[in-house]
């Protein structure tokens, strides 16, 4: 990433360990007012503008435990939430191009590790991984793959997926989209946007989401609800041609809940548990499981909540899922209140979106099967043609009952 000042990181760590306690807990506008404006000062206040994090409480506490070293073990769930995200601000900037070159050169499998005595010739590996987007509507999946391009592939503000942002409020994502985000044709990942789900339908969401994790899922394939008539009226010519089977299906290989944590934080405030139990429901799904891992957490649209409601929103959720709230679990917010690129105003959200794209990868690379020899093969036929033989043995011995029963009445 092109640095568009001439300060170095370690240059700014050290001038934020010098400034005082209260300007670290003053917004960006309350502090570009109380120090110069010459350049230096510009370049510190770049570098402090995304560290929301800094102006919670606890964290003159954080700062103090960086010289102890302590157990992370021993420490409270907020101190270990303020310890990764400074993990992240510590290594975003220098960090960041390396991820990014990582994920170019990625090719399907490369994360493999050899287990069970196999090689990797034996395995089952796609020639493409498949990452899937899942979650509310409005939880921000489109935003997110836009941000994508704009991290991986440089594309700048072009909006390669609709969102339902702006004007389009009720504007939903109809169909399965597959977005090349690395903008490469050697890349060796996809990354797949989906229709949101509603909070009070949370059954048939888990059914449907069954269905994409269990048959795999292409390219403008139309998901389909009640209710859905009246939205298609416009668009009846086309649903045949976008919703071509000839786009490769694709098997999902790892999948992100996408959660929109200041609508769950409203709902919350206004005692309305269903988004949160709802939210619950969906990461928990045996569907989403893959390698014994749980589904990586994108938490969303955090920028509409206070410094203390975004800690306490992301340490409830995290609670009441039952996870760690620093494993898996990243904060995003696609661009700042001002339209900047996440890449060149918040290196902190670009870089935790490549690692968590990063993870993923790692993740599914450990979730690959080896492939079906001929004995495998030859076993499943078998064992089909026991169940339909079983089957059908069992028809033929219900016919003969009945057929026994109607000659018993005749005499």
């Amino acid at each position: 990433m092109v640095e568009r000042s001439n300060c170095s990181i370690s240059k700014v760590q050290n001038k934020i360990k010098l400034l005082p306690p209260f300007l670290l807990k003053l917004s960006p506008k309350d502090m570009k007012s109380q120090l110069s404006s010459n350049d230096e000062d510009e370049c510190q206040l770049s570098r402090l503008g995304y560290c929301w994090w800094r102006s919670a409480a606890k964290f003159d506490e954080c700062v103090r435990l960086k010289l102890d070293l302590p157990h992370i073990a021993s420490l409270t769930p907020r101190l270990r939430v303020l310890k990764e995200l400074e993990r992240l601000a510590l290594i975003a900037h220098e960090g960041l191009n390396e991820l990014r070159y990582k994920l170019q050169m990625y090719r399907s499998g490369d994360f493999w590790v050899p287990t069970g005595g196999l090689k990797k010739e034996e395995m089952d590996i796609p020639p493409v991984i498949t990452i899937l987007l899942v979650g509310f509507s409005g939880s921000g999946k489109s935003s997110l793959v836009n941000l994508m391009y704009s991290v991986f592939g440089r594309s700048g503000l072009i909006p390669f997926a609709r969102t339902s942002s702006g004007g389009a409020t009720k504007y939903t994502t109809m169909y399965m989209e597959e977005h090349n985000v690395m903008r490469s044709m050697q890349g060796g990942f996809c990354v797949y946007d989906s229709r949101g789900f509603n909070y009070g339908k949370i059954g048939d969401a888990l059914e449907e989401l069954s269905s994409w994790m269990s048959d795999g899922i292409h390219h403008n394939q139309l998901c389909l609800r009640s209710g859905d008539d009246v939205l298609l009226e416009a668009d009846t010519e086309t649903v045949g041609l976008r919703s071509s089977s000839k786009f490769v299906q694709r098997t999902v290989n790892i999948p992100m809940v996408v959660v929109n944590i200041a609508e769950v934080h409203k709902a919350s405030k206004a005692s309305d548990s269903k988004p949160l139990e709802a939210t619950r429901e969906l990461f928990h799904s045996p569907a989403l499981r893959k390698c014994n891992e749980n589904p990586i957490l994108i938490l969303t649209h955090g920028d509409l909540l206070t410094t203390e409601e975004r800690m306490d929103m992301r340490l409830r959720l995290c609670e009441r899922l039952g996870i760690s709230e620093t494993n898996g679990v990243y904060d995003i917010v696609c661009l700042t209140e001002y339209g900047f690129l996440a890449e060149e105003s918040d290196p902190v959200t670009a870089y935790a979106l490549a690692e968590a794209v990063y993870r993923a990868l790692l993740i599914s690379d450990r979730g690959h099967s080896p492939k079906k020899n001929l004995q495998d093969w030859a076993l499943f036929v078998l064992s089909w043609l026991m169940c339909f033989m079983g089957a059908l043995f069992s028809f033929l011995a219900d016919l003969c009952s009945k057929l026994g029963q109607r000659d018993r009445l005749k005499h």
